[in-house]
């Protein structure tokens, strides 16, 4: 009955910012749930019993004082649980635990590039466990990836940090094109991470390779939140390679498969949700081997000094398309450099027609209007090399990252425009009145809220 709560519950002095439940443990008889406060209290509630006033973690916030940003039960577990604080501090929690009676004492367990990690001085068990300082600025979101081995940590200096959370050592990196990252989610095999933030871009990072392979373009201000859709994602290419075993396996079975390798949304503070397709020709672009195997060899030079001079693209290995692109509508994607040119008929036909693709990039001019308000991408757009100048201004905590963006730019942390693919959303729709602030795929319908306060089934 969505008239009527189950449990309802009014704090004053201090805000809910954001909840969970444990999953794993979740029944008839427990459902415990737990909330983070605007002034870094962390709240423990089992719904299951009516009468149980829950248990206060950082009760007189002698841990720490700011904002909780994110709390998360860790995976298959009981008891143990992250807080993540606008600090940049991420905090580790037993439940059944207590907070110690004074502020904790602390000892360097290890530290890396951008994080150390310190444990809690103390003769017996207490709360917190451990304590992470993340990056520069707050630590916006952490995501555990679908086996529970790796976290993956995005804040407000524009890294992207994935750890491995038991020997708490750091894996990979990658920095925004610029301002904050605000989301993060992995894919349902773990194998890619896909962030959002106030460049206006979602951004594929393979987690296996530890590059950028992709970015999204269609949002007009801050992503907030970004989730894969795990019931579309299913590969078809196996089954049409079995059948295709007879003539001419090569120059056939590439183009053949146009099936969604994975599908993710985002959903943003213009109020807009996206609907976003990765598929074969973005994460697995082959195109060079079949190219050299259909060209002239009797006149090598002739063709491919023809070849070259009625291609747009250039034969550098890290520019393809020069600046950025006016319109993306003949296709899902911009092929990646890889080692060479490419060449556009990778592209499966179903997508290259551009029927769902209702958001084209628009002329840099239009754009600079668009987002001048959000002082967001369209501000730095003059094609790939506008960003060069330094970030800092208005893009929230990247003047005091760890990371310089001026010696960061164009490099495996944070590749320019034109040197990754730049994908188009399927879908681009406003949804909403007000922000959106979340994101949720479930098998038969998708949800999503706002800061009005509407929670939407679609």
């Amino acid at each position: 009955d969505l008239q009527r709560p189950i449990d309802k519950r009014v704090y004053k002095g201090t805000q809910p910012t954001c909840h969970d439940f444990n999953q794993f443990t979740a029944g008839a008889e427990t459902l415990a749930l737990l909330v983070g406060f605007s002034a870094g209290q962390v709240q423990y509630l089992d719904l299951a019993k009516k009468d149980s006033a829950g248990r206060l973690f950082n009760e007189e916030r002698l841990i720490d004082k700011s904002k909780v940003t994110l709390v998360r039960w860790l995976p298959d577990t009981e008891r143990l649980f992250l807080a993540s604080h606008a600090s940049g501090h991420l905090y580790l929690y037993d439940s059944e635990q207590p907070c110690g009676a004074g502020s904790p004492q602390y000892s360097l367990l290890t530290q890396g590039e951008g994080f150390r990690v310190f444990s809690c001085k103390s003769k017996t068990p207490r709360n917190p466990l451990l304590k992470w300082a993340v990056g520069s600025g707050p630590l916006n979101e952490f995501a555990f990836s679908p086996d529970g081995r790796w976290l993956a940590c995005v804040s407000q200096d524009g890294v992207l940090r994935v750890f491995h959370f038991a020997s708490m050592l750091l894996q990979g990196m990658m920095r925004s094109y610029f301002g904050g990252l605000l989301c993060v989610c992995w894919s349902p095999d773990g194998r890619y991470v896909v962030t959002g933030g106030e460049d206006d871009l979602v951004t594929v990072w393979s987690f296996a390779e530890g590059r950028v392979v992709a970015r999204g373009h269609g949002h007009k201000s801050w992503v907030n939140a970004v989730a894969f859709d795990p019931f579309t994602t299913a590969p078809a290419a196996p089954p049409e390679n079995d059948d295709g075993g007879g003539e001419g396996d090569a120059p056939v079975d590439p183009p053949a498969p146009p099936s969604v390798t994975y599908r993710f949304g985002s959903a943003g503070q213009d109020t807009q949700f996206c609907l976003w397709d990765l598929t074969e020709d973005v994460l697995d672009p082959r195109p060079p081997p079949p190219r050299r195997v259909t060209a002239d060899p009797p006149s090598s030079s002739s063709s491919s000094s023809s070849s070259s001079s009625s291609s747009t693209t250039t034969t550098t290995a890290t520019i393809i398309i020069p600046g950025l692109p006016r319109s993306l509508s003949r296709s899902n994607s911009l092929p990646q450099p890889g080692g060479g040119p490419q060449v556009s008929p990778r592209v499966p036909p179903a997508l290259s027609a551009g029927r769902f693709a209702t958001l084209a990039l628009r002329d840099p001019h239009h754009s600079e209007k668009e987002h001048k308000r959000y002082h967001s991408l369209g501000n730095i757009s003059r094609g790939g090399g506008g960003a060069e100048k330094p970030p800092g201004g208005g893009a929230g905590g990247s003047s005091r990252g760890s990371l310089d963006m001026a010696k960061v730019l164009g490099t495996a942390l944070c590749p320019r425009l034109h040197e990754v693919p730049l994908l188009e959303p399927l879908v681009c729709k406003k949804i909403a009145q007000e922000r959106l602030t979340v994101l949720l795929f479930l098998e038969d319908c998708i949800v999503t809220a706002c800061q009005e306060g509407l929670i939407c089934t679609w």
